[in-house]
């Protein structure tokens, strides 16, 4: 009978942590979702390409801690070279140009447990709108882009 209970105790446990996490906004895993998508998407974001990225950051409370939008000034960086945090590594591959993505990011995949003081604490899912502008780098697969359509 007290394996029982405990079972019982551990599964309520979990429900309780889980609806908890869901009633916060905070997530575990990454999510994507894609908010807008070219009908022809000719270019796309690879591994190792250099991305411009429009973006703005925000915590599950809605609180805005950065955006390039306002600055008019989108960061550039090579996509999956750990230059950015690993949640937009990952959250924007694959991404055409003018594309627009929500990415949901788990701390693990953000700044982790010590955050990024003062604006983003530890432990903080964070939440970006995002829009690829341009992709400069060469794409992964060795390809050489098409100079005819430019």
């Amino acid at each position: 009978m007290k394996f029982l209970n405990a079972a019982s105790i551990f599964a309520l446990l979990i429900f309780v942590t889980s609806a908890s996490a869901k009633k916060s906004g905070d997530v575990t895993e990454l999510q994507i979702g894609v908010k807008y998508k070219p009908e022809s998407c000719e270019i796309q974001a690879h591994k190792g390409d250099k991305v411009r990225v429009h973006y703005r950051g925000k915590l599950t409370d809605g609180t805005v801690f950065d955006s390039s939008f306002e600055r008019g000034d989108p960061i550039e960086f090579e996509l999956g070279s750990g230059q950015v945090i690993k949640g937009w590594d990952q959250g924007l591959l694959g991404m055409c140009v003018g594309e627009k993505r929500k990415l949901k990011i788990p701390a693990k995949l953000g700044y982790g447990d010590q955050g990024a003081p003062p604006s983003i604490p530890g432990g903080a899912t964070l939440i970006f709108d995002t829009e690829l502008v341009t992709v400069n780098g060469k794409p992964s697969t060795g390809e050489q882009p098409d100079d005819s359509e430019l």
